[in-house]
């Protein structure tokens, strides 16, 4: 049942994507934007803007973006906006940070990642261990249930292990790690936590210390915003670290990870996805920022679980269909194939009915192959703050009708 704070349809209004007539479950690639964000995004542009500074009108207007979207960002992610990193993705900077910290990093040492992660928060730590001659060492999930357990960490932290690098869910098939718990083995061996939450923060709230996350990337296009990526950690750590950068670019944190002008643009917009995620719910809107995010995430995530219920239920009377991760904490995304069913196929055919649902193991490459799905992968469907009854019943239905199910 949907939270009594959650009214949908308002939320829907706001996508003006929607209005062409399509279920989107293709919001864990990338979610619809509402029309404050596009709206955030067309002002600053068409704006007089300059780089920041205090002198013209321009220059401050530019400066206040990026001070306001540091402080929704870090609303969001509860974080010091003093520690939050813009950057153009999410890989860009893991790559960018890799680089960073692996300057104090030689044979002998180690790095641990889990077979569960996107390959961005794998082939960075890889290449970067590889160029200074440390160990990679892996954590496996189990692929008949999808759980990565803390004790698959333990397994292989060693005293020689410099950082743990781990999804706070996987974008393939939503499987939540207990964060705190593989953070504690880690910080207990003196390894640094490096968390990819680009899928997490879309779905579940975030409190980056309560994780355990010493590091913690995100998109704000998963959820609800333009395209570009986030890095959060604390002042005191960003400031212990030398990024290569140009000499004449402050060496001030954040400022020294940012390479080259920020889109103001986007930062506006992300400003702007971040309020329209505290308004999901109805509450009183003179509450701090942070406090409504709360009680936007609680309704939310019952509201996505609602539905998610609803879908999985259907989809079990669907001959052949495999689900997978059956992980007891999961964010509202599944992973399918259907026996004799290329997902490509599957894919096609429910465009064919307006239905939005990709296919393919996106760039969960460890992940699928795990599976046994290898480059494969499948169908994938992920529900967003937009997605109502009627989405889930034109994806069940389409799926029911293709693979000979009944209803």
């Amino acid at each position: 049942m949907t939270h009594p704070g959650y009214d949908v349809d308002r939320i829907r209004w706001h996508f003006p994507a929607l209005r062409e007539g399509a279920a989107h479950f293709d919001g864990p690639g990338g979610s619809q934007v509402p029309d404050t964000v596009a709206t955030a995004v067309v002002e600053t542009l068409t704006s007089a803007i300059s780089n920041r500074g205090t002198v013209t009108p321009a220059e401050r207007r530019a400066d206040r973006i990026v001070v306001e979207a540091r402080a929704a960002m870090g609303d969001l992610l509860a974080m010091d906006p003093r520690g939050i990193v813009f950057g153009r993705s999410a890989t860009e900077l893991t790559f960018h940070l890799a680089r960073t910290l692996s300057k104090d990093w030689g044979p002998g040492d180690e790095v641990v990642v889990s077979r569960l992660d996107h390959d961005a928060n794998i082939r960075p730590w890889v290449l970067a261990a590889e160029a200074v001659g440390a160990t990679v060492r892996g954590a496996d999930f189990d692929p008949a249930t999808g759980e990565l357990a803390p004790e698959a960490f333990a397994a292989v932290v060693t005293d020689h292990t410099r950082l743990v690098a781990v999804t706070a869910a996987s974008n393939l098939i939503g499987t939540r790690p207990d964060l705190p718990a593989i953070a504690e083995i880690a910080h207990a061996a003196g390894a640094l936590v490096w968390v990819d939450g680009v899928h997490a923060t879309a779905h579940v709230l975030t409190d980056v210390p309560a994780s355990g996350a010493d590091f913690w990337v995100c998109s704000p296009y998963k959820f609800l915003g333009p395209h570009l990526g986030v890095l959060a950690a604390s002042p005191e750590l960003l400031e212990s670290l030398h990024p290569d950068k140009l000499v004449p670019s402050s060496d001030a944190v954040p400022e020294r990870y940012e390479l080259g002008t920020l889109p103001y643009e986007l930062l506006a917009g992300t400003t702007a996805a971040v309020d329209f995620l505290a308004d999901l719910a109805l509450t009183d809107p003179s509450l701090p920022r942070r406090e409504r995010l709360v009680a936007s995430f609680a309704a939310l995530e019952e509201h996505e679980d609602g539905l998610l219920a609803t879908l999985e239920e259907r989809l079990r009377a669907i001959p052949g269909l495999t689900a997978y991760s059956t992980a007891k904490h999961r964010t509202p995304t599944l992973l399918v194939t259907v026996e004799g069913r290329d997902p490509q196929e599957l894919r096609a055919a429910l465009a064919e009915r307006g239905v939005n649902a990709p296919a393919g193991h996106f760039y969960a490459w460890d992940c699928s192959h795990h599976l046994g799905l290898g480059a494969t992968g499948g169908l994938r469907m992920g529900l967003a703050p937009y997605t109502n009854a009627d989405d889930i019943d034109r994806l069940a239905t389409g799926l029911e009708e293709i693979c000979g199910g009944e209803r």
